[in-house]
């Protein structure tokens, strides 16, 4: 059995999560905490394997509250759970620390996953960051411009929505897009609809085109 700490600011994310989490027969929340400075608190009489907490909360936030568990609690493992996508504060928390960094907007399955993985030693990097991360070194300068997209100027697609076009593109459904990516198929629906949006395409011969013209497939 996994014993966990849920820190956030937000109470309703936290009721989010132990109602999801709840079917996992091998995960008990412990405690919860709304900030850094409760979870520290908690600790003192709360054991716990993994804490799961955000970057972004009042009174002690995330990385200086990941700074403290590091000197008092050296062998507790945590995996933060943020909104926060940019890899400088991904980067931060992994240097302080953090076992792992995972997306609210991630599924319940892959979260769960995530902290089997924490708990066990390992490290995990949820699917979405490491899409976003492939995607700016494939398109630095310094890879081949043959393995590269090229996307018109004024279309700004994200790392994810240019896997999610590859993976339409290729026939996938809606459903077999989200068990490839380890995410809910409303998250991938939402994904396709930006991608519309942002692209101006009609229908789906018109996305297959796109993906041919940028290069997505062949």
């Amino acid at each position: 059995m996994t014993r966990l700490l849920l820190a956030d600011d937000h109470a309703i994310i936290r009721d989010g999560i132990r109602a999801l989490l709840s079917a996992e027969e091998d995960l008990l929340i412990a405690g919860e905490a709304g900030n850094g400075a409760e979870l520290l608190t908690l600790l003192e009489t709360t054991p716990a394997d993994v804490v799961l907490m955000d970057v972004n909360m009042p009174v002690l936030d995330g990385y200086a509250t990941m700074q403290e568990l590091r000197q008092r609690y050296p062998a507790l493992r945590v995996l933060v759970l943020s909104m926060l996508d940019h890899e400088n504060y991904v980067a931060r928390m992994l240097d302080a620390g953090a076992a792992g960094y995972i997306l609210k907007n991630s599924s319940i399955a892959e979260i769960a996953f995530a902290i089997r993985m924490v708990a066990t030693g390992q490290r995990f990097l949820c699917s979405e960051i490491g899409f976003n991360l492939l995607y700016k070194l494939t398109s630095s300068p310094l890879q081949p411009e043959k393995n590269a997209p090229t996307l018109p100027p004024g279309v700004e697609l994200t790392g994810r929505e240019l896997e999610v076009l590859r993976l339409i593109a290729e026939g996938f459904t809606n459903q077999e897009i989200a068990d490839k990516l380890f995410t809910s198929k409303r998250t991938i629906e939402t994904h396709r609809q930006n991608i519309i949006t942002k692209t101006q395409a009609r229908n789906t011969a018109a996305l297959i085109k796109l993906a041919l013209d940028w290069r997505l497939i062949k």
